[in-house]
C-alpha cells in the first residue's frame, strides 16, 4: 500500500468512526474465516509447524468471533475476538509500512491499556521483537535500554511520553482513545494498515519459520549494575503461555484482570495464555485505588488475577473487601507471601490462591504450589497454609527445578541438597521455559548457564515430600511492591551525595510494599559536624538528592547514619548482619 498523508488517514479514520455502530453489529455475523488464517512458513515438512503464540488469537477469532476479547472500562470500549484480531492485523500492516521487519526491536512504554496488548500480538505477527519497558524507570534507565536493545521504533502512552524525549528514532504516541479519536497518532498507525487488513486479512502475514527466533527482550532491574535483556523465543513464550493457562485454569468463561504490569516479563505471558483459552481480559490503567479493583472483580466477574503480595494486602484492606460471590483465582508471586496472607484471601474473601514462583529469565512463573487432596484431612489449618506458602513443583511444560549446594561434582558439576527441609541451596532450572540468553551479553549468559542450568540466585530447601520452599535471595534484590530494585544501583546513586563516605543498602520489611530500601550511611569527616544532632535533616536531604535519579520503588524509605558497618576480614560488608536489625512483619 502506498503511504498516505496524515490528513488522508485522519479523513479515513473519521469516515470509519461514523459507521462505528454498523461495525459493532458485525459481531453478530459470521466473519470471513479466511481472514484469520495466516500463511504457513514455506519449505517445512507437513507434520511440523513452529510453535507460535500469535496463532492463539487467530484460533479464538475463528471459533468464538463474538466473544468479548478485550475491555477497557476506563474509556468505555471493548472488542470481540473477531474485531480485535482485525485491529491487530491492521496494526501489523501499519508497522510493516513503517519499515519494521523481521528482527527489528520495537520499544513499548505503556501501562495496562489496550495499546500494549495490541502490540504484543502485532509485533510477533511480523516477526519483530517486543521490548517492553517499565513505566516507573527513570529517563537514564530508559535511554540505556533503548540504546542497548537497538530499538528502531518507540511506541509510548501519552502519560509517559517524557521518557521518550531522548530517543533518536521515531516515536509514536498513543492517547489511549480506543479508536474514538481519529487524530490519535497510534490510531493513525492502525488506520494506515486498515486497507491491507480489509483486503488481505492475515493471509499475507506469514507465520514464523523458526520457533527459536527472538520474540521479546525483557530487561531486568540491573541487579549487577546495568539491566540485562532477557531474550524470550516464540517456542518458550508459547509453552509458558500454555502452562499458565492450564495452571490458572483459564477457559472460555474466564475473565482476566490486568493488575500485573504487562511490561513485566511480558505479563508472565498471560497476553497469550488468555487468547489460548479464548478468555476475556479487562484493562485497568492503574491500581492506585483498590476500590477500582473490587468494582471490576464484581462487575466484570473476574476469574483470574496475577499480583504481588503487596497488592493482595491492599485488596484485603480495602473498604470494598468482601467475599467474592463467584469463583476466582489469584496467582501470587513477586515475593514470598506469608501463610497468614494466603489464609486471609481464601477464608475471608473466598479467593483461591495459586502460589507461583519464577523470574523474568523463566518467562515469569516456573513453579506452582499444587494443593493435594489429602491436605484437607491430614493437615491442621496451620500446616495447610504453611504448605500453600511454599513454591511447589515445576509447571507442566517445565523441568523440575533443582536445589544445589555447589559442593562435590558430577557430570554437570552440580550436586543436589538433601531433601530434608533444612539444607539450603540455590534454585537452578533448565528446559522449555528458560530464557534463550541475555541480549548482547555473552559473559553474563555464560555465567548464568554455568553447569548446564540457569542459576536463579535464589536460595531454597527441598522438603521431604518433594516441594521446594524459597528461604532467601543470594542477590541483594529489594522486592518492593512486586518491583525489583538493585541495592548496588541504589548505593551507586547514594555515593554521589557529597557528604557520603560509605553506604550499604538492604531490604527492610514494609507493611504495605513487602520490602523497602534501608540505607546505612557513614558520613565524611567534613560532614559529621554539619549533620550532628540532625539525622532527620540528613535523611530529608539525601532523599531529595536521589529523587530524580531513582524510580520511586528504589528510593530509600529509611536513612540511618552509622559510625561503622559490619565487614568480613577482606572488607566485604556483611549485609546479612544488617538485616538482622529489623523486626519481621507479618503481612495482612
Amino acid at each position: 500500500m502506498s503511504p498516505a498523508s496524515k490528513d488522508q488517514l485522519q479523513s479515513q479514520a473519521s469516515t470509519r468512526l461514523k459507521h462505528h455502530a454498523s461495525q459493532l453489529n458485525s459481531r453478530h455475523r459470521n466473519p470471513n474465516a479466511l481472514k484469520f488464517q495466516a500463511k504457513p512458513p514455506p519449505g517445512l515438512p507437513v507434520h511440523i509447524t513452529p510453535l507460535n503464540p500469535v496463532q492463539f488469537l487467530l484460533r479464538s477469532a475463528l471459533i468464538r468471533p463474538r466473544r468479548v476479547a478485550l475491555k477497557h472500562p476506563g474509556i468505555g470500549v471493548e472488542w470481540t475476538y473477531a474485531e480485535w484480531a482485525m485491529r491487530v492485523c491492521a496494526l501489523a500492516y501499519g508497522l510493516k509500512a513503517k519499515g519494521i521487519k523481521r528482527g527489528d526491536r520495537v520499544g513499548i512504554i505503556c501501562p495496562n491499556v489496550p495499546m500494549i496488548l495490541d502490540l504484543i500480538q502485532a509485533l510477533p505477527a511480523i516477526h519483530a521483537v517486543i521490548v517492553p519497558l517499565n513505566i516507573r524507570l527513570t529517563k537514564p534507565e530508559v535511554n540505556y535500554i533503548l540504546d542497548h536493545s537497538g530499538c528502531k521504533l518507540l511506541v509510548v502512552d501519552h502519560e509517559f511520553k517524557h521518557l521518550a524525549a531522548d530517543f533518536k528514532g521515531e516515536v509514536i504516541v498513543s492517547n489511549d482513545t480506543g479508536g474514538r479519536d481519529p487524530t490519535d497518532p497510534y490510531e493513525i498507525l492502525i488506520e494506515s494498515g486498515q486497507h491491507d487488513a480489509d483486503t488481505l486479512g492475515w493471509q499475507e502475514l506469514e507465520l514464523i519459520d523458526n520457533e527459536d527466533a527472538n520474540l521479546s527482550i525483557c530487561y531486568t532491574s540491573g541487579t549487577t549494575g546495568s539491566p540485562k535483556g532477557v531474550v524470550g523465543t516464540f517456542r518458550g513464550t508459547y509453552l509458558a503461555a500454555m502452562a499458565n493457562a492450564m495452571e490458572s485454569k483459564l477457559d472460555f468463561e474466564s475473565n482476566y484482570l490486568w493488575i500485573l504490569p504487562a511490561f513485566h516479563a511480558l505479563g508472565w505471558t498471560f497476553p497469550f495464555a488468555v487468547t489460548a483459552a479464548t478468555a476475556g481480559q479487562v484493562c485497568l490503567r492503574s491500581v492506585g485505588d483498590y476500590s477500582e479493583v473490587w468494582q471490576s472483580i464484581l462487575r466484570d466477574k473476574i476469574s483470574t488475577i496475577c499480583m504481588a503480595p503487596t497488592v493482595a494486602i491492599g485488596i484485603i484492606n480495602s473498604s470494598w473487601a468482601r467475599p467474592v460471590p463467584h469463583a476466582i483465582r489469584v496467582l501470587l508471586a513477586g515475593a514470598a507471601p506469608s501463610a497468614f496472607l494466603i489464609k486471609t484471601l481464601e477464608t475471608k474473601l473466598n479467593i483461591r490462591v495459586v502460589h507461583v514462583y519464577g523470574l523474568t529469565e523463566t518467562y515469569g512463573p516456573f513453579t506452582t504450589c499444587i494443593q493435594h487432596p489429602e491436605w484437607d484431612t491430614e493437615l491442621d489449618e496451620e500446616e495447610f497454609f504453611r504448605r500453600k506458602a511454599m513454591q511447589g513443583h515445576a509447571f507442566v511444560t517445565a523441568e523440575e527445578a533443582r536445589i544445589v549446594d555447589h559442593e562435590g561434582s558430577n557430570k554437570d558439576g552440580l550436586v543436589d541438597v538433601t531433601p530434608n527441609g533444612n539444607q539450603v541451596g540455590e534454585i537452578v532450572m533448565r528446559g522449555n521455559i528458560v530464557m534463550k540468553e541475555y541480549w548482547n551479553n555473552p559473559e553474563e549468559t555464560a555465567k548464568a548457564f554455568e553447569g548446564g542450568f540457569f542459576h536463579s540466585g535464589d536460595l531454597a530447601v527441598r522438603m521431604p515430600y518433594g516441594m521446594i520452599s524459597v528461604q532467601d535471595r543470594s542477590k541483594d534484590i529489594i522486592i518492593s511492591g512486586g518491583e525489583n530494585a538493585s541495592s548496588l544501583s541504589i548505593e551507586s546513586v547514594i555515593y554521589q551525595h557529597p557528604d557520603v563516605l560509605e553506604c550499604a543498602v538492604v531490604a527492610r520489611p514494609h507493611e504495605k510494599y513487602g520490602e523497602r530500601a534501608h540505607s546505612f550511611v557513614i558520613l565524611r569527616p567534613t560532614a559529621t559536624s554539619k549533620w550532628q544532632n540532625n539525622a532527620d535533616g540528613f535523611a530529608v536531604d539525601l532523599k531529595s538528592f536521589v529523587r530524580p535519579l531513582l524510580p520511586g520503588f528504589a528510593r530509600p524509605e529509611w536513612v540511618e547514619i552509622v559510625a561503622d558497618l559490619p565487614k568480613t576480614s577482606t572488607g566485604k560488608i556483611q549485609k546479612h548482619e544488617l538485616r538482622k536489625r529489623f523486626p519481621k512483619i507479618i503481612p495482612g
